[in-house]
């Protein structure tokens, strides 16, 4: 008998969900509710949106359903050899945790899944390795902050005089410490040696480059640049694997190519206007965030929606 809607899914008034409790083991991140099936995992990409350490009391309409069909965009350029192909001409082909986006009939027996479709992937299981793996292409962000601070980011030294969000000369990789709490710590790369020690960390660096630098090229294909994004990796049958949501606007920084200017803020197809209105309001960030009004949700959910067009543009 499946268990009524009601006790399952959780909705704001926009329509956007906030919640899922399916009858199996789970663990909720900030975005996506995590299942164990035994054999494998259901990750569901909710609505919520997180800010300054903080998920909002508001989602953003279709937002997870949006990230997932982007995460399958990339992984399937993965399987296509249109990224990492230079790996797999190496001897070590990069693989992913991505199994299916279809619903599992284990849980359509139990529950209703129209909620879920779309927004679910059915994923291999992995020892999820505890760096971020971030590359950036252009300085942006933390990495922007860092070079006016001190010329470097992430003991990576860079030339004097770049602007704000300029292209590098070429993508560097900063890695980042996974906190279970508060912010990930940026790090250099000798803290993840001597964590993962060099073969592991080196092998983190250079796949992390390679899938940048290739997704970049589809990237610019469609007219967007990928400033910067971060991966995550896991160990799967004694190979490291590509898991989490990869390439999606929650994990990177997505311009349009035709509206980009170094010496500037660039337009992101990501929550900025839910930063700003959380910055420009009486919020003391001490305390739970406020509700987000209805022009800055649907700002928001219009943000992604062109994101996701201008890049999947074409290409079906």
């Amino acid at each position: 008998m499946n268990t009524p809607s009601q006790e399952v899914y959780r909705f704001d008034s926009a329509g956007s969900l906030l919640q899922t409790s399916l009858p199996f083991p789970r663990r909720q991140g900030k975005v996506r509710d995590v299942y164990d099936l035994g054999d494998c995992l259901l990750i569901v990409s909710t609505d919520r949106i997180s800010a300054f350490d903080y998920i909002l009391p508001s989602g953003i309409p279709g937002k997870g359903a949006l990230l997932t069909t982007m995460s399958q965009f990339w992984f399937d350029a993965v399987d296509r050899g249109e990224i990492g192909g230079r790996l797999a001409t190496a001897g070590t082909p990069l693989q992913h945790h991505l199994i299916s986006t279809d619903v599992p009939k284990r849980v359509a027996d139990r529950v209703d899944t129209e909620p879920l479709e779309g927004r679910i992937m059915v994923v291999r299981k992995a020892e999820v390795v505890p760096f971020e793996c971030v590359v950036r292409g252009y300085l942006e962000g933390s990495g922007w902050q860092a070079y006016q601070d001190s010329g470097e980011i992430c003991g990576v030294a860079l030339p004097p005089g770049l602007q704000q969000c300029e292209q590098l000369a070429s993508p560097i990789f900063t890695p980042a410490t996974k906190a279970e709490e508060g912010h990930d710590e940026n790090v250099p790369i000798d803290v993840m040696i001597e964590q993962l020690g060099l073969e592991t960390a080196e092998q983190l660096r250079s796949t992390s480059l390679i899938v940048y630098e290739d997704a970049a090229q589809i990237a610019a294909r469609q007219g967007v640049l990928i400033a910067d994004t971060k991966f995550e990796f896991g160990v799967c049958d004694g190979k490291l694997i590509l898991i989490d949501e990869v390439l999606t606007p929650d994990s990177s920084r997505f311009w349009a190519a035709d509206e980009y200017e170094p010496g500037r803020a660039q337009r992101s197809f990501d929550k900025q206007f839910v930063r700003e209105w959380l910055q420009n309001s009486q919020w003391d960030r001490n305390s739970p965030p406020p509700p987000l009004p209805e022009d800055i949700v649907a700002k928001t959910a219009a943000r992604y929606r062109e994101g996701a067009e201008r890049l999947q543009a074409g290409t079906a």
